[in-house]
């Protein structure tokens, strides 16, 4: 498939859901099932290629006019499973959320209130026709909230170095089962030591989400091109998986002051990455 430009885009990390063929319908099924075959499937680079392309225009294009057909394919204990790009719903959704994310000037300068209200009105009426409607990926830029790595242990890491073909990767993988399992006991253990706030908050709602697909589904956490602003020596280091694993097992015990080494190395570590964000 052909590229819209060479150039690498990073800065942003995926979690994903990877549904097994038969969570879906037919002809989706089938369709599915013949795309798994491809030996030219696109990658993430490639998704977010196509996004930027769109913005070039005048006026831009803030969601893409046709739903993708492509999607991401993994395989779960001999069971094929996809994890369907929908780049179109979560173009409408990311755009709600830019106000957060960018001062009025700025956000007005790169999609004008016009292109924005329009993709507004258009999500509205795709909303009212399908309402069950949820992606299967979530993004995060800048940064991996921190509720995401209760999902995995740091023994489902997987790091590899950067190549001369390829740049370094990191990610988790775990089965469905395991990720609701350990948000469970996460939230009665948050909830028994710790007063309501973002974090417990984050991952009632990432607990919701992971309630909506198939139990045999496969759960990834991609770093994916956060590698690319984070040093290689410290990327290689980063187990924050085994740290929040290592707070919430503190709180559990009691233990107040390894909870709080654990969080302060967390917080140092994604602050790091955050500040360039800002930087000249």
């Amino acid at each position: 498939m052909p590229k819209v430009s060479s150039m690498v885009v990073p800065y942003a990390a995926y979690l994903r859901v990877y549904e097994p063929l038969a969570a879906f319908p037919e002809p989706e099924r089938t369709h599915w099932a013949r795309y798994a075959r491809r030996p030219d499937r696109p990658g993430y680079q490639d998704e977010l290629r196509r996004s930027l392309a769109d913005l070039l225009p005048t006026p831009p294009i803030p969601v893409p006019v046709h739903e993708s057909g492509d999607a991401f394919v993994a395989e779960s204990d001999g069971v094929l499973c996809v994890c369907p790009w929908r780049t179109r719903l979560r173009g409408w959704q990311a755009l709600g959320d830019l106000g957060a994310e960018l001062p009025p000037p700025v956000l007005d300068a790169v999609l004008p209130p016009l292109v924005r209200d329009q993709a507004a009105q258009d999500y509205e009426r795709w909303l009212a026709r399908n309402p069950d409607a949820r992606p299967w990926i979530r993004t995060a830029t800048w940064h991996i909230p921190l509720n995401w790595f209760v999902l995995v242990s740091d023994e489902e890491r997987r790091y590899d170095e950067a190549t001369a073909e390829a740049p370094p990767m990191l990610r988790y993988r775990t089965p469905m089962v395991q990720a609701r399992r350990r948000v469970a006991r996460a939230l009665r253990t948050l909830r028994e030591a710790l007063d309501e706030g973002p974090l417990i908050d984050g991952l009632v709602d990432v607990g919701r989400w992971l309630e909506e697909f198939h139990p045999r589904s496969l759960v990834e956490l991609d770093y994916g091109g956060l590698v690319h602003v984070v040093p290689a020596g410290e990327l290689e280091d980063d187990h924050s998986a085994a740290d929040v694993a290592a707070g919430i097992e503190a709180l559990r015990r009691g233990d107040g002051a390894a909870a709080g080494e654990a969080y302060g190395r967390l917080v140092a570590r994604w602050r790091a990455v955050r500040d360039r964000r800002s930087a000249n």
